[in-house]
């Protein structure tokens, strides 16, 4: 395939299973032509009324694990990923989902098997999460020092009125799409590829009180007033799974200005693994964005 590469990644560890503990989502709006400087030459923004979407996914998952591999099998982690909304050409076809420039994780596992057995680059962060009924408070600082986030947040009956999104839906929507999402790694000519299936897709509006992002808050890569905070989402106990995609080579091609492919037509033109088992599972992108 032009561009892409069925890396060895993907013989070794194909798919993962687990629970997503709690996932929150933290939204910001950025310029276009600011976003696009830290993004490989493969991927564009994805817009929302003119403006690129980027964010941090903060998730905390529980009995992950190979598939196959019965309970009580697996491992509980908190992790972190700055993602950038994007769209890329692929056979001619226009994809859309998510490029995350860094992971960061609680685990050492994850940070030993990132980029070796697991795709994408996970460094090693230390993680200081207190989740109540309705109120949400994290810090993470990685042990390079060269990455740290802290939230507060409560739960909120909507999306605040500065949001770009006029409803809940319509960014539900929106960061449902990000499903496929390509990582930084070790070759600055590559990316590692997963793609996230779900048993289902809800989320709920949070309000952000405090937010702090080592990586959004960089002056030199955000000018001020170039990026907005726009919204924060919720996600709860949610079964998962992770799929590895084929890599991505960092070669610019042609964007097509055709449609969207719909899920079932990608499923069909670019797997090599068998998807019928996962029949009760949907993907994010009938559904932004880990």
């Amino acid at each position: 395939m032009d561009g892409v590469k069925g890396g060895q990644m993907k013989k070794l560890l194909p798919i993962v299973h687990g629970t997503i503990d709690r996932r929150i989502l933290v939204n910001f709006r950025v310029q276009p032509d600011v976003i696009s400087k830290l993004l490989p030459p493969r991927f564009r923004p994805k817009l929302v009324k003119g403006w690129a979407m980027a964010g941090v996914c903060l998730i905390r998952l529980k009995h992950i694990r190979p598939n196959g591999f019965p309970l009580p099998c697996g491992i509980t982690s908190e992790n972190a990923a700055h993602r950038i909304a994007v769209e890329w050409s692929e056979n001619g076809a226009l994809r859309e989902g998510v490029f995350i420039p860094r992971r960061d994780t609680s685990s050492a596992l994850q940070a030993l098997a990132g980029g070796r057995i697991f795709p994408g680059l996970h460094h090693l962060a230390d993680f200081d999460a207190v989740a109540r009924t309705d109120d949400f408070r994290l810090k993470m600082r990685s042990r390079d020092g060269s990455a740290n986030v802290e939230i507060r947040a409560r739960r909120a009956a909507r999306i605040p009125i500065t949001s770009i999104f006029t409803s809940l839906e319509e960014a539900s929507d929106f960061f449902a799409r990000g499903s496929m999402g390509y990582s930084a790694t070790r070759d600055p000519n590559c990316c590692d590829g997963l793609e996230l299936f779900t048993t289902r897709w809800h989320v709920e509006p949070l309000e952000v009180q405090y937010i702090r992002s080592s990586f959004f808050d960089d002056i030199g890569s955000f000018p001020r007033g170039s990026i907005h905070f726009d919204c924060a989402l919720l996600m709860q106990n949610i079964e998962h799974e992770w799929h590895v995609l084929p890599s991505l080579v960092a070669a610019p091609l042609a964007l097509s200005h055709g449609r969207v492919m719909s899920r079932s037509a990608e499923l069909q033109a670019s797997r090599s693994y068998n998807v019928a088992r996962f029949a009760d599972l949907e993907t994010c992108a009938t559904p932004f964005g880990s």
